[in-house]
């Protein structure tokens, strides 16, 4: 029973084999136009469902690809608005601290000088020297 079998699989295995290689293409000697038909049309058969598959996979591709366009878009225009409000908030700033901004730089012009010390109430030694220092801030 083992033999009969293992002989049966053993011709199933060869016939597999050589189909394999006539649908690569070789071994084609001894096939007739009848034949050589029928392995025409069974590669046909394949190659369409090769092509659909193919189509199906470039169809999810391209959705996907339109849904992370979206997002970005969405995203982009969000950005926008974020910028905008900054730059609004900048100028209202501008506006109340009188500060110039050229090219994202602020500017205000300020001038230091030394100053008389202010009397102050704490208790310090005498011999303790108090120095001040006035600020004052001008815009142009």
């Amino acid at each position: 029973i083992w033999k009969g079998e293992a002989v049966q699989l053993r011709q199933q295995l060869e016939y597999l084999q050589q189909s394999h290689r006539q649908l690569l293409g070789e071994e084609l000697f001894g096939l007739n136009v009848n034949d050589l038909q029928n392995l025409e049309a069974q590669l046909e058969r394949s190659l369409k469902g090769v092509r659909t598959k193919k189509e199906q996979a470039l169809t999810i591709e391209v959705k996907e690809l339109h849904h992370k366009g979206s997002l970005v878009a969405h995203e982009n225009e969000e950005l926008h608005k974020k910028l905008d409000l900054l730059l609004q908030e900048q100028a209202e700033h501008k506006k109340v601290y009188g500060l110039h901004c050229n090219n994202n730089e602020l500017h205000a012009h300020v001038s230091l000088q030394l100053s008389q010390p202010q009397p102050q109430k704490n208790y310090l030694p005498t011999e303790t020297m108090i120095l001040g220092l006035q600020l004052n801030s001008k815009t142009c």
